[in-house]
Parts: C-alpha cells; sequence; structure tokens
C-alpha cells in the first residue's frame, strides 16, 4: 500500500536535502516532471518478519530504478524502519546523481575510464547489517575492472551490489546492472576476501555512473 503519511515522510526526507518533490497520484515530481518517483509498502506476510518498501525511480521515459528495503514491524512502524533504511545507505547516491545535491562524508566520488568515454561515478558506501566486520579494500576497483567488459550506452547507469555470508560461510552474491543480473558484477563481489565468522551479515550498496560532459 501507498499511503499518504508514507509519500508525506519521503516529500520531507528530501526536503531536508533541499530537493522538493510535487505529488501527482502516487508519484512525487520534480518541477512537474523526471525524475520522479513512489513507494510502496507492503507487511510481513507472516508475523514477526519484516515488510518491504519498494522505491521505484523513474530517470526518464526509458529508465527506471527499482529498489527495496526490508522493514521491521508492521504498518507505519514498519515502513519508517525501511525508510530510515533507505536514507542510510542509497539515498545520498540518488541526490547525487538525479538531482546534483553532493554530500561527500556519505558517498564517495570517483572518474572511470570506460571504453572510450570518461565516467563519473556517485558510490554509495557499503552497507553491513548483522556484524561488525571489516569490509575488504578494493570493491570499487573490482566493479570498475568488470565494467570494463561490458558496453556502456553513453547514458546513466545503476548498479546494486548485494552479499551476504551464512553463519556457516556460505557466500551468496546478487549484483544488477540496470536493474538485470549482472553474471562479471557477481564473479567480482565472491572474489574479494570478506571475513569469515560465527555470525551472518549481509552487505550492500548503490552504484551510480553518468558519462561526462566535455
Amino acid at each position: 500500500m501507498t499511503s499518504e503519511k508514507l509519500q508525506a515522510q519521503l516529500v520531507r526526507l528530501f526536503e531536508r536535502h533541499e530537493v522538493e518533490l510535487e505529488p501527482d497520484e502516487d508519484w512525487l515530481l520534480t518541477d512537474g516532471d523526471y525524475p520522479a518517483l513512489r513507494a510502496h509498502w507492503q507487511d510481513a506476510p507472516a508475523p514477526g518478519g519484516p515488510g518491504r518498501l519498494d522505491i521505484d525511480l523513474v530517470l526518464d521515459e526509458e529508465r527506471q530504478l527499482e529498489l527495496s528495503y526490508a522493514g521491521n514491524g508492521q504498518g507505519v512502524a514498519g515502513w519508517r524502519d525501511a525508510l530510515d533504511r533507505f536514507a542510510r545507505s542509497d539515498l545520498p547516491v540518488l541526490l547525487a546523481a538525479c538531482w546534483y545535491v553532493t554530500d561527500e562524508r556519505k558517498l564517495d566520488l570517483a572518474q572511470w575510464e570506460l571504453g572510450l568515454r570518461q565516467w563519473d561515478v556517485f558510490a554509495g558506501r557499503l552497507v553491513a547489517e548483522g556484524a561488525d566486520i571489516a569490509v575488504p579494500p578494493g570493491v570499487l576497483a573490482s566493479v570498475a575492472d568488470a565494467l570494463k567488459g561490458e558496453s556502456l550506452a553513453p547514458h546513466p547507469h545503476w548498479i546494486r551490489l548485494f552479499l551476504r555470508r551464512s553463519a556457516d560461510g556460505t557466500l551468496a552474491t546478487e549484483a544488477l546492472l540496470d536493474n538485470a543480473p549482472w553474471p562479471a558484477g557477481d564473479r567480482a563481489l565472491a572474489a574479494l576476501a570478506w571475513p569469515e565468522g560465527t555470525q551472518a551479515y549481509d552487505v550492500r550498496a548503490l552504484i551510480g555512473l553518468d558519462v561526462r560532459d566535455y
């Protein structure tokens, strides 16, 4: 469900970063146009489990980014928890890549040469949940190397990284390039030296790329 309270809270969240969004039914628009986004909350299907907040960001008529966040609790408590997770992880990347509001305390900026083009990179900090671990160095460098094998059209692109290490040491990765499975990204993640321990943990990050103007 998309509640008026959820939409209003999302508007206030962006206002705190000096971005004004205008409600238009379920959507929030930028000056009546793109970028546009909307949020949808779904309570947990079983008691005690997490619900899910889906955020759809539409950049133009052809490009859309889909993001999801777990939230503990039912109704308002659940989506507030999920919205807080969004604010602490991926929001700084969206603000920088889509609305040109950059906070270098909350994301890493870089320039990559991929193919014949230079790209501005907006990389969210890798967020670990479940255990206090040291993220291995070289994640961004590994992603950049993996991208050298891709043919990127000269428009914005998005990379989502997710890794889970179970308590038994099992490692699972999911890398998405423009919402599609990205095997080269999976291999790049899995090849890094992720810490082992008795606690399970998840690591995720969002990376935005935009071709540089000359």
